[in-house]
């Protein structure tokens, strides 16, 4: 069960990513990112795992959580499948915020949401330098304020 919900998991997140990664400014992909049902479905499952990952063998372990405390966490499967699901639902999340942003300001997103895709701090890391750079040295390219809020 643990392993199915793990790899159902992994393939749910998939078109979302490949409709802002491919076809950003489609009206179908400006739509499915306006939901927030894939954050409440994989929060569900995070939930569920969550839940059944804890046990009164290791639930000392979270009140004061060192690292060896998670390594030896992580060696569960259901803890491990728990702590992919977060990493999924986390990643999505600010992928979509990449997505919107970019949407919002005309700033490049492609090469942030791949990189969020695969390792999402690196991908937040990229927009945030994306944006910056394309404020700074590109500031005619920005929608002004008045065409944003018209």
């Amino acid at each position: 069960m643990i392993s199915q919900l793990f790899n159902v998991a992994n393939l749910f997140v998939l078109p979302f990513w490949a409709l802002m990664i491919l076809l950003p400014n489609w009206k179908v992909t400006r739509r499915v990112m306006e939901s927030y049902l894939p954050f409440v479905l994989l929060a569900g499952v995070y939930l569920y795992l969550f839940i059944n990952s804890i046990t009164p063998e290791n639930a000392q372990d979270y009140s004061n959580i060192q690292l060896a405390d998670v390594a030896r966490l992580f060696a569960d499967e259901k803890v491990a499948a728990a702590g992919w699901i977060h990493f999924l639902v986390m990643d999505l999340f600010v992928g979509r915020w990449i997505y919107w942003e970019g949407q919002k300001t005309g700033v490049w997103t492609v090469h942030s949401l791949s990189l969020c895709l695969f390792a999402g701090p690196l991908g937040l890391l990229s927009h945030i330098l994306t944006n910056w750079i394309s404020q700074a040295f590109f500031p005619k390219l920005q929608p002004s304020k008045e065409a944003t809020t018209a």
